[in-house]
């Protein structure tokens, strides 16, 4: 008797966690095509503030080619084209911060003139660190029109290491890792030049 009920018991356990599993199964399905189609408007969203849309008649977000860093890791580079021809690139970055990683997205012109750059993500502190971002100040908008040799590599530093950029009030660190990470994408856009900004 005691064995028949805990057979009921697992046979019902069963056949919850199947059904269960089958929900979930069924709901990931109707849900994947709606999260695939909100990332690709997230990185439309993001790739046309890094590069301007009179600059392409193609859509960026799905015009894309992957090259590896210097240390391995796969960055996807972002293409605009006007007439078939490649107006600018754009790609992802990674700095460090007084919290973590900041992920920044840069535009660049064939020439290796930053278009825009924008940070995409980041957990730094509320009123010091965020400042980062372009909707709490300006401070990232600066960047558009520099390049490598504009300022100088060696003035690619804030201003208290000694080179061209404003750091915060108490808060040195975050900018120091957003400019070192827009000077690092810059040399690998040098690097790669030719990868990048071919026709293919």
């Amino acid at each position: 008797m005691t064995s028949q009920r805990t057979l009921t018991h697992a046979m019902i356990l069963g056949a919850f966690c199947c059904g269960f599993g089958m929900l979930l199964a069924f709901t990931d399905l109707l849900t994947a095509e709606a999260v695939v189609a909100r990332a690709l408007e997230d990185r439309q969203n993001s790739l046309s503030q890094v590069i301007p849309p009179t600059l392409y008649d193609n859509n960026p977000a799905t015009d894309s080619a992957v090259l590896k860093n210097e240390n391995g890791q796969e960055i996807t580079i972002y293409r605009a084209r006007k007439a078939g021809k490649i107006t600018g690139v754009a790609y992802e970055v990674r700095g460090v911060g007084y919290a973590g990683e900041i992920k920044i997205m840069l535009g660049v012109n064939p020439e290796g003139t930053l278009l825009g750059v924008r940070v995409v993500s980041h957990k730094e502190t509320p009123g010091l660190g965020d400042r980062i971002e372009e909707k709490k100040s300006g401070w990232i908008l600066g960047f558009a029109g520099l390049s490598l040799d504009n300022p100088p590599v060696g003035k690619w530093k804030v201003k208290k290491d000694g080179g061209q950029f404003d750091q915060f009030s108490g808060a040195t660190i975050t900018p120091r890792g957003v400019v070192g990470a827009i000077r690092n994408g810059l040399e690998f856009f040098a690097m790669h030049q030719k990868e990048m900004i071919e026709v293919q």
